[in-house]
């Protein structure tokens, strides 16, 4: 079950009195990983590997689920659920930034002093696709990708156009956009967990410091992408040049490389 992590290096880490074991791959600036429910399964584990290949340190936190263990239905029903009863998630909370990311912020802190380099990048997907706003109170975080950001679960109008954060802290996150931090949104168009006004929202109150990455998934879309598909980077990445999937990959490299390694693009 260990053999899609295997080669990566585990420790632990502590902060707000908690303490969880993290899995790092690759070296160079750190881009912290924050899988999806279940947890970093091979796909997640293949992602962060390519992270390592490009040049920089990916740094896995084990918020949920088993390393490497593969995705099931079961297997990923099981973990939701005790996610969603978890208070440091606020799955449902509107205008709440979830508690879990005050410790990923320790984590981000102490990669970015370990790694280097001019600050750190995140990626958060589906479950934890918004944390990466709220990681924005500090100014060590200088690429955030939100790969198909699913809270607060999209009940009803509000929380549709809702992005997980509170309003003091969008207030910040609209201060790092304006001093020049750009933020990178992944979603498939007919993606219910992560509906369009959410984007909407985030291109409203971010202007053009958030680049949005939509891939059509519907009916009759020229890639035959079924409208189920949710899992930009992961489970529903067609890796084969060209294809959209594979090209909002590649660009989220190229977004973490160039904000992480500007010195390897010019040398």
């Amino acid at each position: 079950m260990r053999d899609a992590v295997a080669g990566f290096r585990t420790s632990s880490f502590t902060a707000d009195g908690v303490t969880r074991p993290v899995h790092e791959i690759g070296a160079g600036p750190a881009v912290v990983v924050i899988a999806e429910i279940p947890g970093i399964t091979p796909e997640v584990a293949g992602f962060a590997r390519r992270v390592a290949d490009a040049g920089m340190t990916a740094v896995l936190p084990e918020l949920f689920g088993e390393p490497g263990r593969p995705l099931s239905g079961a297997y990923a029903g099981g973990v939701f659920f005790r996610a969603c009863i978890a208070r440091e998630f606020a799955t449902l909370a509107l205008n709440r930034t979830s508690p879990v990311t005050s410790w990923l912020r320790a984590l981000a802190r102490d990669a970015h002093s370990r790694c280097g380099g001019p600050g750190v990048g995140v990626v958060g997907m589906c479950f934890t696709g918004g944390f990466a706003l709220g990681m924005m109170l500090d100014d060590d975080v200088v690429a955030p990708v939100l790969s198909q950001p699913s809270l607060p679960f999209p009940i009803g109008r509000r929380r549709k156009a809702a992005v997980g954060v509170s309003d003091a802290d969008l207030r910040r996150v609209k201060e790092r956009v304006a001093s020049g931090v750009c933020v990178l949104g992944l979603r498939f168009t007919a993606d219910v967990a992560v509906p369009a006004e959410r984007f909407e929202t985030l291109r409203r109150e971010l202007g053009d410091g958030f680049v949005g990455v939509e891939i059509d998934s519907s009916p009759g879309n020229p890639y035959g992408i079924p409208r189920r598909a949710h899992s930009v980077l992961t489970n529903d990445l067609v890796d084969e040049p060209g294809h959209p999937t594979r090209v909002a990959l590649d660009r989220v490299l190229e977004f973490l490389r160039e904000r992480l390694t500007p010195e390897r693009l010019t040398s």
